[in-house]
């Protein structure tokens, strides 16, 4: 019971970390220290919280015994963070590309990014939910381990 405890609080952490994190660095969450140059949009809200979510319930989901999600779960984590954020504002993207490429070809995109990114999150969540229940079932009740 304790450790199904710490588990919840750990994921609740991470979610809510996660999406203080990922607000105030691209500028979702108004702060002093940055600020954004695209206009917000309610997409950019619904992507900063499912990815958060979503961080939230792998978090949960993750054992030490099962890791080899984990590159999924980052390359979804970062296909969310590059859905909400201010194109024009990664300094990565912009050392690819030129502000008005990123404008007139990625900002489009963004939304089809983070529906990318939502549907691999929620893929992943939902094969180790049937995974571990397959697992849950084989073994015989009350010895099911962590």
């Amino acid at each position: 019971m304790n450790r199904s405890r710490t588990r919840i609080g750990k994921s609740v952490l991470v979610g809510a970390g996660s999406f203080l994190l990922f607000g105030v660095v691209t500028g979702l969450i108004p702060n002093p220290l940055y600020v954004r140059m695209v206009p917000r949009t309610p997409l950019d809200y619904l992507f900063l919280v499912l990815t958060a979510a979503f961080l939230g319930a792998y978090t949960l989901q993750r054992t030490h015994a099962s890791q080899r999600d984990d590159g999924t779960a980052t390359a979804s984590a970062v296909l969310g963070f590059l859905a909400f954020g201010c194109p024009i504002c990664n300094a990565l993207l912009l050392a690819l590309f030129s502000s008005s490429a990123l404008m007139t070809y990625f900002d489009p995109l963004r939304p089809l990014v983070g529906a990318v990114s939502v549907v691999v999150f929620g893929g992943l969540l939902y094969v180790r939910s049937q995974r571990s229940c397959d697992v849950c079932v084989e073994q015989p009740s009350g010895s099911a381990t962590e």
